[in-house]
């Protein structure tokens, strides 16, 4: 038992490589998680699974055919993973290690933009954040993009005769990474009456993730933020810049100035004064 409790006994340079080690399967299973890959996966550990049994109960056919399939395992990994393999080299290159803050604040600017220029126009859309959750799952259903987001391209997408406006767009890494996504909705009958189509699929997502939500209501022109299953309506362009920049830890912008300041407020009060006139 002693001898046994020796083997055991590691150096810290042992411990730190298992601990990367422990992180890398980590991070990839949560990468795929919810997709084809994850399904793949499984299947390829049900035949690892099946080999280790056949060579405990002497099953030599069996066994001889297992061990010639993962003899081949990496380049069989490398066949069924290569979109996967190639979107986590994409992303490592894209995290944010490698962005700066200037850049992410652009990417959110822009955004803002474009969510204010369509509901002036009243134009629906739907424009979702990823943060720590994956949403791979999300992204199957719709077109893969993954263009450099700005206001111009969102508008365009979202635009009646776009072919995917009816769907959401997700922004991966600071990009448009897919567009006319289907989303969750949310089944509660209570909130299911009071709420449209958008606002379910931007509450259902929230509520179902950590993603961040940007709603445009194109029968009232208005644009709500959705996060951690709250929504919040009708708010400003400020008020949504401030919590944007806050959920993504970003330095803030520069305060608008007191003009700027005193013409928002004014503008909410007009807008509120037409909901109860309406």
């Amino acid at each position: 038992m002693t001898a046994f409790l020796d083997k055991l006994r590691l150096s810290g340079h042992d411990w730190l490589d298992i601990l990367i080690v422990a992180i890398i399967i980590y991070q990839g299973l949560l990468f795929i998680k919810g997709t084809r890959a994850f399904q793949m996966l499984i299947g390829l550990a049900v035949i690892v699974l099946a080999y280790l049994l056949s060579r405990n109960l002497k099953l030599s056919t069996l066994e001889w055919l297992l061990n010639n399939f993962i003899s081949y395992i990496i380049l069989i990994v490398i066949i069924l993973f290569q979109d996967d393999i190639r979107r986590v080299l994409t992303t490592m290159g894209k995290g944010p290690f490698f962005r700066s803050s200037i850049e992410q604040n652009l990417y959110l600017e822009e955004a803002i933009r474009a969510a204010y220029s369509l509901a002036s126009n009243k134009v629906g859309a739907l424009i979702v954040f990823e943060r720590t959750t994956k949403l791979n799952q999300y992204i199957e259903t719709g077109k893969i993009i993954d263009a450099r987001l700005s206001r111009e391209l969102l508008i365009s997408i979202f635009i009646p005769s776009s072919p995917l406006h009816d769907g959401a767009v997700i922004i991966q890494n600071g990009r448009i990474y897919a567009a006319g996504c289907l989303l969750p909705l949310n089944t509660e009958q209570s909130m299911s009456i009071k709420l449209g189509t958008r606002h379910r699929a931007g509450l259902g997502m929230s509520l179902e993730t950590d993603a961040v939500v940007i709603v445009v209501s194109e029968e009232r022109g208005q644009v709500s933020l959705v996060a951690n299953g709250r929504i919040s309506w009708g708010i400003d362009r400020e008020a949504l810049r401030e919590e944007l920049f806050a959920m993504f830890k970003q330095s803030k912008p520069k305060k608008p100035s007191a003009k700027r300041s005193l013409t928002n407020f004014l503008a909410g009060l007009k807008r509120r004064r037409e909901e109860k006139t309406a």
